[in-house]
């Protein structure tokens, strides 16, 4: 184990007061959303998120790698790039999940192709469902959602972020 001095401790706590700070900090009033695309349905979602630049522009966006690249490139919007799906980028979104930092997922998926990281999958579904954030796995349901009044409501996100943080404490 490394010894670390009492100047070494102050510094790590420091910094990681900082990074809980800026959590914190960071949650603003903006609908946080992931955006996934399986390599058959990038092109839908970037064209998806082109349609929709104007609502995405007014959101704090993650994306998994090569998708995130593609939509960023496609519109000119300020993308957090995660890691690509397969390499664990899904598994992040998920972690973003439990964590309370997304309001929706934007998840195009395809359902003709098996996937080597199908469990991955199947468990972002199944956070998103348990922690009852948005998910969208196609244009028309992914349309119905960032078109509802709800989407932008800073009161509801409020209201829906503070029924999550109560649900995880609870269970």
């Amino acid at each position: 184990m490394k010894q670390m001095f009492a100047c070494e401790r102050r510094r790590d706590r420091a910094r990681f007061k900082v990074v809980m700070e800026r959590l914190i900090t960071s949650r603003s009033s903006a609908p946080r959303v992931a955006l996934i695309a399986h390599d058959g349905c990038k092109d839908d979602m970037v064209e998806w998120a082109t349609f929709n630049r104007g609502t995405l522009a007014r959101c704090e966006i993650v994306a998994t790698g090569t998708t995130g690249t593609m939509v960023a490139k496609a519109t000119g919007l300020s993308i957090d790039l995660l890691l690509s799906g397969p390499l664990g980028g899904d598994a992040q979104v998920g972690a973003m999940l439990v964590d309370a930092r997304l309001d929706l997922v934007v998840f195009f998926w395809d359902p003709l192709t098996s996937q080597p990281h199908d469990v991955d999958v199947k468990a972002l579904l199944r956070l998103a469902v348990l922690y009852n954030v948005p998910i969208a796995c196609n244009r028309s349901s992914a349309d119905f959602l960032i078109s509802s009044p709800l989407f932008l409501d800073a009161e509801h996100l409020v209201h829906r972020r503070t029924g999550h943080a109560t649900a995880v404490r609870g269970a």
